[in-house]
């Protein structure tokens, strides 16, 4: 009889956490990679949505433009 070899599989999980090979501590660096990083996102309408930046921002005043 033939011997199979078989082939050797890297232990991968399927979360890509972007750190590498991880040796000591899988949780600790699942946590603190970017997959855990909060989003925030800005509400567009109703509360919270208020913006105290200028319309046009980035223009001179008319005054000073004239």
């Amino acid at each position: 009889m033939t011997k199979k070899s078989k082939a050797k599989t890297a232990n991968t999980s399927a979360v890509d956490t972007g750190r590498g090979v991880i040796n000591h501590n899988a949780l600790a660096a699942l946590v603190t990679s970017k997959l855990f990083k909060p989003q925030v996102v800005k509400a567009k309408k109703g509360k919270g949505s208020f913006k105290r930046s200028n319309k046009h921002s980035g223009q001179e005043s008319y005054l000073i433009a004239a």
